[in-house]
């Protein structure tokens, strides 16, 4: 797909930014396992937070595929940062600014176009994660208020101090096995809702993962988002923009995982030459950088649609397959090639080995987008 001058230079200068501000302390951040306020900041200082969002809200009024390559950029670098920024973009500020109220985008939307604060997507739950029907969190309207009850596990961008507020998925009404699911603002600091951070991960280590809970947490009725009854429509909607910026972030971690790989090939010596230049390493090179063209084909195809406003779930559901266990298989060949010391924490390619597998559980795990595919072509 032909970019234009306009997408060419979003590359250029996402790219120098993430080589420059954030290769720096990705593998620091990394081994403490700590997020980076000041770096989120200089993230929406450079425009990658609400680069969708019209300027009349505080965005950047950029198409879809100029934030595709933004991911794309931050991704090839540190999977941590561009955790934070398509987590914000695609489903925080996402759900808001398509299905709220003109009060509700006045509100929130310009503080989160900035990057001076963050905003969560409120769906996993600890019995509800391929199942999203499975939510078990309750909301109660009684005397203009939603009184909430329940918790949610696995959110990005939910426990940090700049951590403003989540839309969250809950259960509005039950006649016997049938649920009302609808979705709900909660700002930090209400009464009854407390956020926890999560530790011990082996990925996105520099990213903010939180547990949610909502203990009787009463926020006004004007908190709805969109219609009641419409939760899970919203949030599914939600997950086909999200599918995208997932892809993203698996088209970037195999460019950047394929360059480590090439390099270090083209410098390692073996019997008294590059071991590029073994056939063995040639070939796996080769079906890396194969790979890579045809989920760049695929993803940006995607976003044309979107872009165009045509239908795009399906390809969407595509590219967040095929970008994500394309990126494990490249994460892995590029282990391969550094051989033992691709298992050393001073090398990169171990971080992405890492980072690389949660692309294919995040935002739908790989069986449910064969699912949805399936469904897609009349299965």
């Amino acid at each position: 797909m032909q970019l234009t001058e306009e997408h060419t230079l979003i590359r250029t200068t996402i790219r120098d930014f993430a080589q420059s501000e954030i290769k720096p302390l990705a593998k620091e951040l990394d081994e403490k396992a700590e997020f980076s306020v000041e770096l989120t900041k200089k993230m929406g200082k450079i425009g990658l937070m609400g680069m969708t969002v019209p300027e009349e809200y505080g965005g950047q009024g950029s198409d879809y595929l100029s934030y595709i390559i933004a991911i794309e950029e931050l991704a090839r670098v540190d999977g941590s940062q561009a955790a934070t920024v398509a987590a914000h973009n695609s489903l925080g500020i996402g759900p808001l600014y398509c299905f709220g109220s003109e009060e509700q985008k006045k509100k929130y939307l310009p503080q989160l176009c900035t990057g001076e604060a963050l905003w969560a997507f409120g769906l996993t739950e600890p019995e509800a994660g391929s199942d999203s029907r499975g939510t078990r969190t309750t909301a109660k309207l009684t005397g203009g208020s939603w009184a909430i009850t329940g918790s949610k596990i696995f959110i990005t961008n939910g426990s940090s101090s700049i951590a403003k507020g989540a839309t969250v998925q809950v259960v509005t009404d039950k006649k016997g096995e049938e649920k009302e699911y609808s979705a709900i603002i909660v700002e930090k600091g209400t009464p009854g809702y407390t956020a926890k951070t999560m530790h011990g991960k082996m990925m996105w280590r520099a990213s903010d993962t939180a547990e949610l809970y909502f203990d009787n947490c009463k926020v006004p009725e004007e908190n709805l988002l969109g219609k009641r009854g419409d939760g899970s429509k919203i949030m599914l909607g939600t997950l086909d923009n999200g599918k995208l910026a997932i892809a993203a972030m698996g088209l970037g971690l195999a460019q950047g995982a394929f360059e480590m790989a090439l390099k270090y090939s083209q410098e390692r010596k073996q019997f008294g030459k590059p071991i590029c230049k073994f056939q063995a390493t040639a070939f796996k090179l080769a079906d890396m950088a194969v790979k890579i063209e045809l989920a760049r084909t695929l993803l940006y195809e995607a976003c044309r649609l979107k872009d165009n406003g045509q239908a795009f779930a399906k390809e969407a559901t595509m590219s967040k397959l095929y970008c994500s266990e394309m990126a494990g298989e490249v994460a892995d060949e590029a282990v391969q090639i550094h051989g033992g010391y691709g298992l050393m924490k001073d090398f990169d390619i171990e971080r992405f080995y890492r980072d690389a597998r949660l692309l294919q559980i995040g935002e739908g795990t790989s069986e449910i987008q064969r699912l949805i595919i399936a469904r897609h072509i009349g299965c």
